[in-house]
């Protein structure tokens, strides 16, 4: 009988042929029962075929956005098909160190939350450490949110249910933080696990790297909220 799914990991994707691979079998070296969900959003470059000996459509399911969609659209048609109890988000250039998934569903029910995130350590592009490892507090509020997004998208393990009340939105935005601050607002808090079980490849062109665009990006996250 087919393990039921525990976590629907989604993991969105655009030219990134040379990461995916080292992402997705962090995936799949977790030892719970999961479906990998991976969005292609109309990859110009090898990215497909890289998984396509992966796909099974049971485990591993893949999923080609006929027109470019953005990542925020593109994890929400993930969030749509998800079959687990729980969704997690890894980004197809970041991966995880072996039972995080574990660790996470674990306190996700013992302490009766709905997200759980994790700590992270920064990788260069070349996957060597930098040297930088980025903690988490135990335990994260609406109002500490607010004053900085120390919610690691790729280390999120949130409620399906929950995910589905609110999607993600405003590509041009943090779309991740919106999503955070939504469900705090509701839920009141969620469980920090700081431990560096991420492990987040930092990339010259991200939208974080900018300081003064990632400035603006943050007051059109508040203005929105």
């Amino acid at each position: 009988m087919e393990d039921e799914v525990l976590v629907s990991v989604i993991m969105p994707a655009y030219n990134k042929e040379e990461y995916i691979v080292q992402a997705l079998e962090s995936v799949l070296c977790q030892k719970i029962p999961l479906e990998l969900l991976i969005i292609d959003d109309c990859s110009v470059d090898h990215t497909v075929d890289r998984v396509q000996k992966y796909v099974d459509g049971t485990r591993v399911k893949l999923f080609c956005n006929k027109n470019n969609l953005g990542v925020a659209k593109s994890r929400n048609i993930g969030i749509r098909n998800a079959k687990g109890k729980y969704v997690a988000f890894l980004d197809a250039d970041d991966w995880w160190s072996e039972g995080k998934l574990e660790a996470q569903c674990h306190i996700l029910e013992q302490a009766k939350v709905v997200l759980c995130c994790t700590g992270r350590e920064l990788m260069n592009p070349d996957g060597s450490p930098k040297g930088k490892i980025i903690g988490v507090p135990q335990e994260i509020t609406y109002p500490m949110l607010l004053r900085t997004n120390s919610i690691p998208c790729s280390s999120v393990v949130i409620r399906t249910e929950v995910a589905r009340e609110f999607y993600m939105c405003h590509d041009e935005l943090h779309e991740d933080y919106i999503l955070w601050l939504q469900v705090l607002k509701k839920y009141k808090k969620a469980y920090g696990l700081d431990q560096p079980m991420l492990k987040c490849r930092l990339s010259e062109n991200g939208k974080s790297r900018n300081k003064l665009k990632s400035a603006k990006m943050q007051l059109g996250v508040y203005r929105y909220m």
